[in-house]
């Protein structure tokens, strides 16, 4: 299958800037040197705790930010030099749910004009085409027409989310970037969206970007998972090899906090807890970012940051314990 998303050492510095003439002090180094490669109809996460950097890439990938450095690369064309009409084929083929969308849905306009206005801006379609076109948008994520005459407050967040995603396939898109796209909705409608979101992944032959803080969300939707630590990629591989076999500290860690209801399987499961907080991502430390909360250190992983280590054909690890073994 041939690659349809490929990032190249992507790189996000944001400055910090003091004194009456802005001048530049340092750097947040939000993202420091990510790649991957996602290839069509698959799912892929980018999972961490909350400064890891994952929602940057998100959106240095959809262009709402420019990078610093790297390249993004969609069916080998370079996206962060995409000019004019180019940067229009772009919107078309990538498009993007955010996490609450009545902030992504302007609350002045109907549903049926929020979900037409890609097809006038992206399609020839005549008025009555794109009526058609909304209303079978509607039924495909399950809202009956009537909600076309509706505004976004009027709504609940399951049916916003609905047409936030109806509006975001409305053009037919084959990536789709998803930013904690059930976090702000109650539990059973965060199942309602995720197997909706499945269905139509299969259905449409999508590949989907996902970050999220719900490791659950990231089992039951993703093929491949990319676990980031202060802007970098720390780990990589199939969710089956990632949820079964995690090699780095940090991912042991982030599973160690999913909560497990049956006592016995909790005795049972490896757990690993760090202590203290992630250093700051202005004045990074030496060696492995993990190194200063890694019960696993040694003077090695202070001095020498490791490159990702390969450990099967789809598993990647950033760690010098599994270098030696």
């Amino acid at each position: 299958m041939s690659v349809l998303l490929e990032v190249r050492e992507l790189v996000k510095h944001f400055p910090i800037k003091s004194g009456l003439f802005g001048r530049v002090t340092g750097y947040v180094r939000a993202v420091d040197g990510v790649s991957f490669k996602i290839n069509g109809n698959t799912v892929f996460s980018l999972v961490g705790e909350s400064g890891s950097g994952k929602t940057t890439t998100l959106r240095c990938i959809l262009r709402l930010i420019e990078p610093t450095s790297g390249e993004i690369l969609l069916d080998g064309r370079d996206v962060v030099r995409l000019k004019g009409k180019e940067v229009k084929w772009f919107r078309r083929n990538v498009q993007a749910v955010f996490q609450n969308p009545f902030l992504s849905l302007n609350p002045r306009m109907k549903v049926r004009d929020l979900i037409g206005e890609p097809l006038k801006t992206h399609t020839e379609m005549s008025d009555d085409e794109i009526h058609r076109k909304v209303n079978d948008l509607l039924a495909m994520v399950g809202l009956p027409s009537a909600v076309a005459n509706q505004h976004p407050p009027s709504l609940s967040g399951g049916q916003a989310q609905r047409v936030a995603i109806a509006r975001a396939l409305s053009i037919e898109p084959r990536l789709l970037l998803l930013d904690e796209p059930t976090s702000a909705l109650d539990v059973s409608v965060q199942a309602q969206i995720l197997n909706l979101l499945m269905e139509l992944k299969e259905r449409l032959k999508l590949a989907y970007v996902l970050v999220t803080h719900d490791l659950s969300v990231v089992r039951y939707l993703s093929d491949y998972v990319a676990v980031m630590y202060l802007g970098r990629i720390v780990e990589v591989g199939s969710v089956v090899e990632i949820f079964n076999d995690p090699k780095h500290p940090y991912t042991l860690a982030l599973l160690s906090s999913i909560p497990v209801p049956d006592p016995n399987v909790k005795r049972l499961r490896r757990r690993l807890t760090l202590p203290g907080e992630p250093p700051s991502p202005i004045n990074l430390p030496h060696g492995c970012r993990l190194s200063s909360r890694c019960p696993y250190a040694s003077n090695e992983c202070m001095v020498k940051e490791p490159d990702l280590i390969r450990v099967s054909d789809t598993h990647y690890v950033r760690c010098i314990k599994v270098v030696k073994g």
